[in-house]
């Protein structure tokens, strides 16, 4: 039997218990990787581990730096690390507490230093005594970072701020075996964005609203993201380095 394309590698992602994540935790599994998923949503972690038991998970909170340190000392080195947690802030500058900025930046940007901080000594060591080429894929976004959108203004700033932290991570250790680039989506259908959806006050005007702004007439599903996660996660991807990956059904044309 043929080997997969992550044979041997061991990928550690965030908020793996559902969406973006669990499908990415699942599609790195099939292609042969140890994968170890992480989440603070306890029960979706176990449906998870009831459908897939290769799978390890792991109860993480992002925001706790000493769960993030105690982690990485148990689980060893990773060839990859997907940092996939965040939210969605909605509203303008003018809507945005402190408290909501705070919240956005500490999920959607921090979580990242944190985790990147804990496990990147180890996927150095790992690189350097191997010869692998390791990998580190943040989740971005089309929405405000790249292309504007009304209401993200929180948002849209952490999202630029991802970018900005994996293409200095791309350029600080390029020389020592590292890759890193992130994921921008276009409007994606999981969980998170059918509570969107549900919260609005017309709901079926949202969902009609939020595929309008695809060129391609649909939304997303995550079996459109799971590609790109295996490929910057496999020796494929060993030339790709401080690249944004845009899989946004051509809303930035």
């Amino acid at each position: 039997m043929a080997q997969g394309r992550l044979q041997g590698k061991t990928v550690l992602i965030t908020a793996a218990a559902q969406g973006i994540g669990r499908a990415s935790a699942l599609a790195c599994a099939a292609e042969g990787a140890r994968v170890i998923a992480t989440d603070i949503n306890a029960a979706m972690l176990s449906t998870l581990a009831q459908s897939a038991p290769a799978i390890q998970t792991e109860f993480l909170d992002v925001r706790d730096s000493a769960a993030v340190r105690a982690l990485a000392e148990r689980v060893g080195p990773l060839d990859v690390l997907f940092n996939c947690a965040g939210m969605v802030a909605h509203g303008t500058l003018l809507d945005c507490s402190e408290e909501d900025w705070d919240t956005s930046f500490d999920l959607n940007v921090k979580s990242m230093y944190r985790m990147t901080r804990a496990f990147l000594p180890g996927m150095l060591r790992h690189a350097q005594e191997t010869g692998a080429s390791v990998s580190i894929i943040n989740m971005a976004s089309m929405a405000s970072s790249i292309k504007g959108f009304v209401n993200r203004c929180a948002y849209g700033a952490t999202k630029a701020a991802v970018i900005g932290l994996t293409k200095s991570l791309a350029a600080d250790f390029v020389k020592q075996g590292v890759r890193a680039n992130s994921l921008c989506p276009g409007t994606v259908d999981t969980p998170s964005l059918r509570g969107r959806i549900a919260a609005a006050a017309d709901p079926v005007q949202a969902e009609k609203d939020f595929i309008a702004r695809q060129p391609v007439g649909r939304l997303a599903t995550v079996d459109d993201i799971t590609p790109l996660v295996v490929f910057l996660a496999s020796d494929e991807s060993r030339f790709v380095t401080g690249q944004n990956l845009l899989v946004d059904g051509g809303v930035t044309i």
